[in-house]
């Protein structure tokens, strides 16, 4: 099959749908649920947060914390680069990145090229050649105390941060990094993905989207 998807991009374009939002606001999960709607056609998955530069590379704030909430704390060329290859029909390798682990301890992961085309991370309008690739992106949208609690849960329990350092991060860093590089551009998104109690209608929603420009594009 894989073969077979190869092939084919490297004669017709795939679908590239691009899914951004704040930190803690579903955009993962909002991912993987839509792979899991296209699992028929296995979808390609990019996700950039595999792309951080080393921590001996990143930023450090006024008081000497390392800033992982800026465009400059990824490899945007390498990034960049391994999108355009996949949307063309050449599988990549990406080393999977691990919050606070050695760099032994990651994943060498291959992304084969596929019909459909998935990509999630904060900068997804920022880098603009990589929102020029897009044909269609999707701004998941939820209060900030919500995005707040799951990153407080998720950075204890995954990632072994002290809540202290959580707020910390939240204060100086994300909501810094939403305020200048994201929310400037949420008018760009051709779908807006309410992540509350209207999850759901919207799931459905985009699917429908989403289901009829595959179909489009392929006619």
């Amino acid at each position: 099959m894989n073969g077979y998807l190869c092939l084919m991009n490297k004669n017709k374009q795939p679908v590239v749908i691009g899914i951004c939002g704040g930190s803690g606001s579903g955009k993962t999960t909002l991912l993987r649920r839509v792979a899991e709607e296209f699992s028929h056609l296995n979808p390609a998955l990019f996700t950039m947060d595999n792309y951080y530069h080393p921590i001996e590379q990143q930023q450090l704030d006024a008081n000497g914390i390392v800033n992982f909430d800026l465009p400059t704390a990824l490899n945007e060329a390498q990034l960049t680069a391994d999108l355009k290859a996949l949307v063309s029909g050449e599988p990549i390798e990406v080393k999977e990145y691990f919050f606070n682990t050695t760099p032994v301890k990651n994943v060498l992961l291959t992304i084969h090229p596929s019909e459909v085309v998935l990509v999630e991370g904060l900068f997804l309008y920022h880098y603009q050649e990589v929102f020029g690739l897009l044909d269609y992106s999707v701004f998941v949208d939820v209060e900030h105390a919500i995005q707040l609690d799951r990153r407080i849960y998720r950075d204890q329990d995954n990632r072994g941060y002290k809540r202290s350092d959580i707020i910390y991060q939240w204060d100086n860093h994300v909501m810094p990094c939403y305020e200048s590089y994201i929310a400037p551009h949420v008018s760009k998104a051709n779908f807006h993905f309410r992540n509350d109690h209207r999850a759901e209608a919207d799931f459905t929603d985009l699917m429908n989207s989403l289901q009829n420009l595959l179909h489009a594009k392929q006619s």
